[in-house]
């Protein structure tokens, strides 16, 4: 076979072959012989087919066959002898016009970049300092309470924090529209799920009353079709309701999963869930500008396939995500844009953390990635049972060896950067995104 490798770009290589038909026709033959021994069909004994028969009916599948191993194994030779290590797929095109008695084809993919992490001896890690006091043992047990929230009929106007159930229907220059019209529709006022001007128009209103007012779309509404158009709804209110939290009682504590109801080991275990919360948020956080750190210290350019796959990915992902809520993605399309610098910080990091383990030894040791599973199975109620389960998956194995090199390389970044510690609110911890 005949190799000549061209490059294209920093990253984007191509290789021309060349393999010769004798061979081919060759391996091509020695298949359909084979076959021959088992194949059947109807008016022949199996092992009778006449070759000419089984040659054309299953001749062009064979040589199919034939060309797609002979050019996959052509690549992976062509690319082990030049010692290159190939990012993503490769995009195989046969020659127009081939010499005599050989067939010829091109492969071009990209490479994976060589590069050195950069020195982030001057990157500053902020490391949150977070008192877990009775303040936040109190905010928790009211974000519980309010998870745990009861409705109940009233017969005054609705009001901010009520349980408004209505039907409505929209349309716009008279015409119906997608997603504009639902019956027996219930949500919470105030909580700006809807439109101002929908919220507006429902503040106020009692059970059994109707209204009609107009809403202007935003120019950058997600559903294209009404996008900075203006629409006239109706609504008619059903029921209004108005919340009751429960109260802090022997109950609320079994609600929460004290058998005895004692309100003191309630109030403690809290406090634990808490405390635990917080350092994972502290963590987190920390952990975020460690990454981050690497990635600015190490520009490099990207396999435009890598990113195009991890895009790809992200979008299943989000479109999956919206398919569980019962979103329709006709009205909410998932643009590969919106994506894409994700996309592009993934791959970075993916590669980074690649090259640390190699270059640093970083790759974690099996106590460190248990170490990390037994911190996750503390959250549950069987903790042992959750760790069984870890190691009888190997798909989640691997994503907690994962989290544990991520864990090796954010150390390796805090001692060799400047960790400083700030004093933070517990409520800026609990309602920022690490």
């Amino acid at each position: 076979m005949a190799v000549n490798v061209e490059q294209l770009g920093t990253l984007e290589r191509r290789l021309q072959m060349s393999l010769p038909v004798e061979r081919i026709e060759r391996e091509i033959d020695e298949r359909l012989r084979k076959m021959s021994r088992n194949v059947k069909m109807p008016g022949f004994r199996p092992g009778k087919v006449p070759m000419k028969l089984l040659a054309q009916t299953y001749g062009p599948q064979v040589r199919n066959e034939v060309l797609g191993d002979a050019v996959q194994k052509a690549f992976n030779d062509a690319v082990r002898e030049a010692n290159l290590r190939v990012a993503g797929q490769p995009r195989i095109e046969p020659k127009q016009e081939p010499a005599a008695g050989a067939i010829e084809f091109s492969a071009t993919f990209e490479v994976y970049p060589e590069f050195k992490v950069g020195d982030i001896a001057s990157a500053v890690i902020e490391r949150p300092q977070v008192s877990v006091d009775e303040a936040a043992v109190e905010r928790t047990l009211e974000l519980l309470r309010k998870q745990r929230v009861t409705y109940a009929p009233v017969e005054r106007p609705a009001a901010d924090g009520d349980r408004l159930t209505l039907d409505f229907n929209g349309t716009i220059g008279g015409e119906p529209f997608a997603g504009g019209k639902a019956e027996d529709f219930a949500y919470v006022l105030g909580e700006g799920r809807m439109l101002p001007e929908f919220e507006a128009a429902a503040r106020g209103m009692r059970a059994g009353e109707t209204r009609t007012f107009p809403v202007k779309f935003p120019d950058d509404y997600h559903g294209r079709d009404v996008a900075g158009k203006t629409a006239e709804f109706t609504l008619a209110a059903k029921r209004v309701e108005a919340p009751a939290l429960p109260a802090l009682d022997a109950d609320f504590a079994r609600a929460l999963g004290v058998a005895d109801g004692d309100l003191a080991k309630m109030r403690a275990e809290v406090r634990q869930n808490v405390e635990r919360e917080v350092a994972k948020r502290v963590e987190a956080r920390v952990k975020h500008q460690a990454l981050e750190a690497l990635v600015a210290a190490t520009p490099f350019e990207l396999p435009k396939s890598l990113v195009a796959l991890e895009t790809r990915t992200l979008m299943e992902r989000a479109a999956s995500d919206l398919r569980a809520r019962g979103l329709k993605l006709e009205q909410l399309p998932v643009e590969p844009a919106a994506f894409e610098q994700t996309a592009r910080r993934r791959v970075a990091l993916g590669l980074i953390i690649a090259e640390l383990a190699r270059s640093e030894k970083l790759q974690p040791k099996p106590a460190e990635v248990r170490a990390l599973i037994e911190q996750e199975a503390q959250s549950y109620e069987s903790p042992a049972e959750v760790v069984k389960w870890f190691y009888m998956q190997p798909e989640r194995l691997n994503e907690m060896e994962g989290l544990a090199l991520e864990a090796n390389v954010v150390r390796w970044v805090l001692d060799k950067g400047k960790v400083t510690d700030k004093t933070m609110p517990f409520d800026e911890l609990m309602e920022g995104n690490a």
